[in-house]
């Protein structure tokens, strides 16, 4: 999956993007929250937590670098065909050209065209208000918390398809 939009390109993770990822999400958390376990996991270790569990990553990159990421990972819910949105993160050098939307979008597309995803969700904190409404914007409504292993979450989205 490729897809651009003028000089922004979308790309699927290659394990020459394993920093990236790392150093986007840690920047983007960092800046509001506190790392986690459950972070530290999935960042030091992308292949085994998301990619061979069924999830994937991509990347946007700009000018030729990289500047944003967002990952899709396999649902371990008893639902079959779900799919979490997570990790979204895009430099603050680069926010103002839609590329959170550009990711969120492009990862919607897989979910619906190739991997016959049913439902996607979200876990993010309210106080992300911009955040919220770019989800909002791709789809997402707001639903009940359920239980989560992040202690920053307290809202929780969902996108039928």
């Amino acid at each position: 999956m490729i897809e651009t939009n003028d000089e922004i390109k979308i790309v699927p993770y290659e394990s020459k993007y394993k920093e990236n990822f790392k150093n986007l999400s840690v920047e983007w958390i960092s800046q509001y929250f506190k790392m986690e376990e459950e972070d530290i996991k999935v960042l030091e270790n992308p292949e085994e937590n998301i990619l061979n569990k069924g999830g994937h990553i991509i990347f946007a990159i700009l000018n030729g670098e990289v500047v944003g990421t967002c990952a899709l990972l396999k649902s371990e819910e008893p639902e079959k065909f779900c799919y979490e949105l997570a990790k979204m993160s895009v430099t603050p050098k680069a926010k103002g050209k839609q590329i959170g939307f550009l990711l969120g979008q492009s990862l919607i597309n897989k979910a619906k065209q190739e991997l016959n995803a049913k439902k996607l969700f979200l876990e993010t904190n309210s106080i992300l208000t911009p955040a919220i409404k770019l989800y909002e914007k791709l789809g997402f409504k707001l639903i009940p918390l359920h239980s989560s292993v992040y202690s920053r979450c307290d809202t929780m989205m969902e996108l039928i398809i």
